[in-house]
């Protein structure tokens, strides 16, 4: 949303105080002093206006005016790590929520506040209808920022680990699809950040969502926790794989990674033993001014 500032404007007044307009305490005429029972007290100053908000950094353009990719934040710039999650749901996998299967995580948002660890959920709208209570709660939570995993999670290549793909026309408006349905189930800032469904992109892709004016966020240490079966085995991928500056994929859908919240309880302090501090996309990419 565009702030609106506020512009004050000091008018002289017409008549007898015209001729005093613009001319220094000293060289005005004297004004008799009003007597202290007919003095009104002086009007009050108006109200300064409201800083604008700031917006969320992005990366400036890729190559040829691209969609710009980000991987990881600084490495010389302090032990900070960003902990992101996928909310993925296929926009066809509505007949299995109704018949039971949880694509949500609740216990392991719970345990991301529990820890007190800020963490970046990367959401597709198909999620977010089946789950509104749950986006709008994340999505109000300060601890947390959300952010665009497209609405289908249909791939946008071929060959993207056996999903579906979606059209080159239809990119564009799969990515501005979840936005609505961010804004729908009452999330107040979705952020301008977009995750590939499967990590999948190509020069088209980058090319097609160049007017939604979104920063491509993709990550350099992979937890393994899609459809794993041992914590300890995400855990130690994880903790193997971060280096300072790091983004670390994970998922936020318990059908498909069951595990998850197990392994988080093993990484988090863990990572705070080696002098890691956590942190959102957002903080990265506004470490990385542009470097990518």
């Amino acid at each position: 949303m565009t702030p609106l500032v506020r512009r004050a404007t000091v008018l002289c007044v017409l008549g007898a105080a015209l001729a005093a307009c613009g001319t220094t305490e000293a060289t005005r005429a004297p004004h008799p002093a009003p007597s202290a029972a007919s003095a009104d007290p002086p009007p009050p100053p108006p109200p300064a206006p409201s800083p604008p908000p700031s917006r969320p950094p992005v990366l400036a353009p890729g190559p040829a005016g691209l969609t710009p990719v980000f991987e990881h934040g600084p490495r010389a710039d302090g032990r900070t790590v960003a902990l992101t999650f996928d909310a993925d749901m296929t926009a066809d996998q509505g007949p299995r929520a109704a018949a039971g299967e949880r694509f949500d995580n609740p216990r392991l948002i719970a345990t991301l506040r529990e820890l007190g660890v800020p963490a970046t959920v990367f959401m597709t709208g198909r999620w977010a209808e089946e789950y509104p209570d749950e986006a709008r709660s994340i999505g109000r939570d300060a601890q947390f920022e959300i952010a665009n995993h497209s609405y289908s999670h249909y791939a946008y290549t071929e060959d993207c680990y056996g999903l579906p793909t979606v059209s080159r026309e239809r990119m564009r408006p799969d990515v501005e699809r979840a936005y609505a349905a961010f804004e729908e189930a009452g999330v107040p800032e979705s952020m301008p950040y977009f995750r590939f469904p499967g990590g999948c992109y190509d020069r088209v892709a980058l090319k097609e969502l160049t007017p939604v004016g979104v920063t491509a966020v993709q990550w350099d240490v992979v937890s393994g926790d899609a459809f794993a079966t041992d914590a300890d085995a995400v855990a130690r991928q994880v903790l193997d794989g971060v280096r300072p500056g790091s983004v670390v994929v994970m998922h936020c859908t318990r059908s498909a990674a069951p595990v998850t919240e197990r392994a988080v309880r093993t990484i988090v302090p863990e990572l705070r033993r080696r002098g890691y501090r956590f942190v959102k996309v957002s903080e990265l990419i506004a470490a990385a001014n542009g470097r990518r």
